[in-house]
């Protein structure tokens, strides 16, 4: 149900705030007012039509497969799903990669309590965190360039998602690999930062529990008693932010997709608002509430499987 609120909302914010009549206003020669009423009534965009009216008829599309027409003509659909499939496949390494190499970092952290090496990773995160992402991206993408220069090679690439040139699946796949580098280290590094603050703290919490001291007095190692009892219970505060983290990544991907050449969804809904585009700002607004739908349910899988006292009935 909140998701249908949600997307209801995002549909209704766009069309009332939207006007997809500018984009013929400039065009030479330039069409006539008929000829531009007609052609935004038949891509459900026009902004006289009641925009219950048209939410509705966008809905009965949306549920048989159909989002409706681009402002360009083309359909919605063929080009949200390629799309979203970027920007998951961007979103999705940087979440996984950089939030267990968070945890796994913030743990050790808390081990060694005001030693170097805690300071250090703390500093380190500080550091990373009030960085814009956008800076680090353009750092990772100038270093890339410097390198390339220094050894006379592509050694990594930062534009683009692929290489026209890469041919035959394995090529491009490779390629793919390539170029998947340097967008998903910028993301991975910011999630790696907060995610070590956060299950560092958390880990200090339970490291002098009554749970921890009866597993070493039970005779396992501190390592194994760290790693069974105390991380397993210091990781669970963090699962909603762990999932619902890779919907807030998209904010930052939007600068990443920007910057190293992705045409994921991030730079289509910069793209559509500034092409006064319903239809796609509807679309992005189900790519999003999907991904919510989908962190929740992840959420309480891992709860479940991570406690085993939220099994009982």
């Amino acid at each position: 149900m909140l998701v249908l609120v949600a997307i209801a909302c995002t549909y209704f914010l766009a069309a009332l705030s939207l006007d997809p009549r500018s984009n013929y206003a400039d065009r030479n020669p330039p069409p006539s007012p008929a000829e531009v009423e007609a052609v935004l009534n038949a891509y459900n965009l026009n902004p006289d039509t009641p925009a219950v009216e048209r939410f509705a008829r966008w809905v009965r599309g949306a549920v048989q497969g159909d989002l409706g027409r681009q402002v360009s003509g083309a359909d919605v659909g063929p080009e949200f799903l390629r799309r979203a499939m970027t920007s998951v496949r961007l979103v999705l390494v940087a979440a996984v990669v950089g939030s267990v190499g968070g945890i796994l970092l913030g743990a050790w952290s808390a081990t060694l309590r005001e030693r170097r090496g805690d300071r250090a990773l703390t500093l380190a995160s500080f550091a990373v965190l009030s960085t814009p992402v956008f800076v680090i991206a353009l750092a990772l993408q100038l270093a890339a360039r410097n390198i390339n220069e220094a050894v006379g090679s592509s050694v990594l690439e930062y534009t683009g998602e692929y290489a026209p040139e890469a041919t035959g699946t394995w090529d491009r796949l490779l390629s793919r690999a390539q170029h998947l580098v340097l967008p998903s280290l910028t993301l991975i590094a910011f999630h790696i930062a907060l995610f070590s603050l956060y299950q560092r703290n958390t880990m200090l919490d339970v490291l002098h529990e009554d749970f921890v001291r009866t597993a070493r007095a039970k005779g396992l190692s501190r390592r194994t008693a760290l790693r069974r009892h105390a991380l397993r219970v210091a990781v669970l505060p963090l699962l909603p932010l762990l999932t619902y983290n890779a919907v807030l990544t998209l904010t930052g991907a939007l600068f990443i997709e920007k910057i190293f050449g992705w045409h994921g969804m991030g730079e289509w809904l910069v793209d559509a608002v500034l092409a006064q585009d319903v239809n796609v700002v509807a679309a992005v607004g189900i790519f999003t509430a999907a991904l919510v739908l989908a962190a929740a349910l992840i959420a309480d899988v891992l709860h479940l499987a991570l406690d085993p006292r939220s099994r009982i009935p």
